[in-house]
């Protein structure tokens, strides 16, 4: 069976999720706070030390928004996707424990050629109120999925700057970050057992791509809005590349010099990339909030 291209515009039924303190806490650790020095990012992941009240990393919005089963792809070979792209906006701070009412939505399928790509579109509100909490927006490429005689999708205008970075930070991953970020709801084996991610063409495991972006969200949180969440507005990437678990991860950014956002935010670009030089997310946007 092909693609389902009558799933684009089809909302999903409204979906109540729930985290907790541990859940968030979890999510932390999954994507290496506290890596190197335990005592450090602990408003991430401590809910009990003396004088630091628990605080969320703004990248968990992606697991907070997630939705309940929306209209069937098609019949697809889930060893030939990957994530390929990922955003989201925060209209207020996530708390430790919380709730939100999701919906998404298919908003584009694109024919690439080699394969296609599957854009979508979820909200997630309060759920006493209808206020909107997150967006997020993302595609996953599948591979072999092309050649339908799609439209191949709009184009982006980001360019890198011309420029050295303003700010440019290395973080480690752990050889077994995998293990433990799945532990936040991803559980595709393509991260951990090697027979699936060698029928996907991978050499073994990859580290989830949210994963990366959450090391990457991290790495922007501490140098551009100095660890607030309030002023952490939106982020967003594409990944490029795969990242094996272990591996360290640098990211550098470059301060929009046109103005780009508004009187109350600044946008910044920036790029993910490993040791050898490697781009594993590319056209980064992160829009921060004055202190």
């Amino acid at each position: 069976m092909p693609l389902n291209l009558s799933a684009v515009g089809q909302e999903s039924e409204p979906h109540e999720h729930a985290w907790t303190s541990k859940d968030t806490l979890l999510y932390a650790v999954g994507v290496g706070a506290g890596l190197g020095d335990p005592l450090q990012e602990l408003a991430f992941t401590t809910e009990n030390s003396e004088g630091i009240e628990q605080q969320v990393l703004p990248t968990f919005a992606v697991i907070a928004a997630r939705s309940g089963p929306g209209p069937a792809w098609g019949d697809i070979d889930r060893t030939k996707l990957v994530h390929a792209e990922q955003g989201f906006e925060l209209h207020r701070p996530l708390p430790a424990a919380g709730t939100v009412r999701t919906t998404s939505k298919v908003t584009g399928m694109y024919d690439k050629g080699s394969g296609a790509l599957v854009a979508t579109e979820g909200t997630a509100v309060d759920p006493a109120t209808g206020e909107p909490v997150i967006t997020v927006r993302s595609a996953a490429f599948i591979r072999g999925e092309g050649g339908f005689g799609g439209d191949r999708g709009p184009k982006s205008d980001w360019r890198k700057p011309d420029r050295a970075p303003d700010h440019k930070v290395t973080y480690a991953t752990r050889p077994e970050q995998a293990l433990v970020y799945r532990l936040s709801g991803d559980r595709n084996p393509l991260h951990v057992d090697p027979k699936f991610s060698g029928r996907g063409g991978f050499e073994k495991p990859i580290l989830h791509g949210l994963c990366t972006y959450g090391v990457t969200g991290r790495a922007l949180l501490h140098t551009l809005a100095d660890s607030d969440p309030a002023r952490f507005a939106a982020m967003s990437g594409r990944f490029s590349s795969p990242v094996w678990p272990g591996e360290s991860l640098t990211v550098s950014m470059w301060v929009d010099e046109n103005g780009s956002g508004t009187a109350s935010s600044q946008t910044v670009f920036f790029q993910t990339a490993k040791d050898d030089g490697t781009v594993v997310i590319d056209q980064g946007r992160v829009v921060v909030r004055p202190a």
